[in-house]
């Protein structure tokens, strides 16, 4: 009897022994299952990443492209408006040609529509066509005008009966009132023709004869002679009798 319980007693403790060491066997994993598993976790990473690169070179391509249509678009409007700038401007420079052509080519100083201020009649330098024209550009501030003025109205009064010699006044004040200019005038005794000039008149007069012929104190004045050519233009002071040399000479050339 004692060896049989001895022999149960035996066998019950190696059941024990086994089921212990199987039990712990279950629970603890190996070391390749648990590399394998982190690798399964990193390549779902790696995965996500490339999927999230993916997503931002499109969105970028998509960026680039609409930048692109952007500025082939501003940069075909551009191109249209400086087509019309172009096309508009060619017109206009036709139509100036053209009213040149009609003109003979006189330069816009000469065509420019004036009002005589004593009289209140308009006219244009080219008018005078034929005749021998003085010109003096001055100003109503100007002390050296109101001098050399006074000596072309000394030349003046010697040619009384010469209709073939005009003397023509131009204030070079722009904004200047025909009132203003006819007032001066009136008080100095200057009665022959004076006008304001138009601002394109200044600058087409600047072109042929140069900046000096805006300066009133130096006393510029140029004679338009009977064939429309021009004498150089003159600065300083000159005597009535030298006044009277230079008309006759350019009446006669």
């Amino acid at each position: 009897m004692k060896t049989m319980k001895l022999t149960i007693l035996l066998l019950l403790a190696l059941f024990l022994v086994a089921c212990g060491g199987g039990a712990e066997t279950a629970v603890e994993p190996s070391a390749s299952d648990a590399t394998t598993s982190e690798e399964m976790m990193d390549e779902s990473k790696d995965g996500e990443e490339m999927m999230d690169e993916s997503m931002d070179d499109e969105e970028m391509m998509e960026e680039e492209s609409m930048d692109e249509e952007m500025a082939d678009a501003e940069h075909e409007e551009g191109m249209a408006e400086m087509e019309e700038t172009m096309e508009e401007a060619e017109a206009m420079d036709d139509d100036m040609k053209d009213d040149d052509m009609a003109m003979g080519d006189l330069p816009l100083w000469k065509t420019t529509e004036l009002t005589d201020v004593r009289t209140g009649e308009t006219f244009t330098l080219a008018d005078f066509a034929g005749k021998t024209v003085f010109v003096e550009p001055m100003a109503t501030w100007c002390p050296n005008c109101r001098q050399q003025l006074g000596n072309v109205a000394g030349a003046r009064a010697q040619l009384a009966d010469r209709e073939d010699v005009v003397f023509v006044g131009l204030s070079v004040e722009t904004t200047l009132s025909g009132e203003e200019l006819a007032s001066y005038t009136d008080e100095n005794g200057f009665d022959w023709i004076f006008a304001v000039v138009t601002p394109e008149m200044l600058v087409s007069l600047a072109d042929s004869f140069g900046q000096t012929v805006t300066n009133p104190p130096s006393t510029p004045h140029f004679i338009i002679r009977p064939d429309g050519s021009t004498t150089d233009l003159t600065t300083g002071f000159e005597s009535p009798e030298e006044l009277l040399q230079s008309i006759e000479a350019a009446s006669q050339s």
